[in-house]
């Protein structure tokens, strides 16, 4: 008898144990701890110290001869350029001033974290050119992508570090908008519908650079002083490099020669 009641009491118990297991509530796990992420703090130049560097890019030997672009595979194209269009890889003005060249810091700004610019850099393909041909833009900063022609054209950036995409854009389609997430120099770009159109977009990670403009000049403003390392490209004739020392509120000067190959 005491065996068997011993047994009854012990299922008693384990069903009784089952019974709680089953209906009763689990206990409800703690709420992860919210955990503060520390705010990015952005550098930002002191204007009493404030630095620029200006400069020529130059090109030396002859002057290379204007090549005729192809256009006459779609009519809209030949049409907007009144039947010639010119490659304009290497553009070279009156006394060899160098247009199109990509300047930025190269060294100089490890350390430093730059707000990205609310505004967008804008590519528009207009007259079946990509319009600028080279462009500057900092990471995390928009790129907006833009149709001005009645054609149907087609974009496709090149990155090995970056992602690589390539999205096509009709006639009066909204702009399209990315980002760059990495450093890289430089993204080639083209149109995978009309094969002579190219550019080429420059991606850092600071506010440092600039594009030399027809006269072959350019202008790096607001740097706070130090020592860094310039560097140029250029499609068509490779980079070059220098070292220069700003002091504060000092206008420096680097310029920049390639020679024709």
């Amino acid at each position: 008898m005491r065996i068997h009641s011993s047994i009854n009491l012990f299922c008693i118990c384990c069903v009784a144990a089952l019974a709680i297991g089953c209906s009763g509530k689990k206990n409800a796990e703690p709420a992860p701890a919210h955990v503060e992420q520390p705010a990015v703090s952005y550098f930002k130049v002191d204007p009493a110290t404030a630095a620029t560097i200006t400069g020529t890019i130059r090109y030396t030997g002859k002057k290379p001869a204007r090549k005729l672009i192809d256009m006459s595979e779609d009519p809209a194209c030949v049409e907007a350029h009144h039947g010639k269009a010119y490659d304009e890889s290497l553009v070279v003005g009156s006394k060899g001033a160098l247009a199109n060249a990509f300047v930025y810091i190269k060294k100089g700004l490890e350390g430093k974290t730059f707000a990205v610019p609310a505004t967008p850099v804008v590519i528009d393909q207009r007259g079946c050119w990509f319009r600028p041909r080279i462009v500057g833009i900092q990471t995390g900063q928009v790129l907006q992508v833009v149709n001005s022609d009645p054609v149907t054209h087609n974009i496709h950036p090149m990155a090995e570090i970056n992602r690589e995409w390539n999205h096509s854009q009709g006639p009066g389609d909204p702009p399209m908008t990315r980002k760059f997430l990495k450093p890289e120099i430089m993204i080639p770009v083209k149109c995978n519908i009309h094969s002579w159109m190219h550019a080429y977009i420059g991606v850092v990670d600071n506010p440092y650079f600039a594009v030399s403009s027809d006269d072959g000049t350019f202008a790096i403003k607001n740097l706070p002083p130090g020592t860094y390392t310039i560097g140029v490209w250029q499609e068509k004739l490779g980079t070059q490099e220098q070292q220069l020392t700003v002091a504060p509120h000092q206008d420096a000067v680097a310029d920049f020669t390639f020679k024709g190959k």
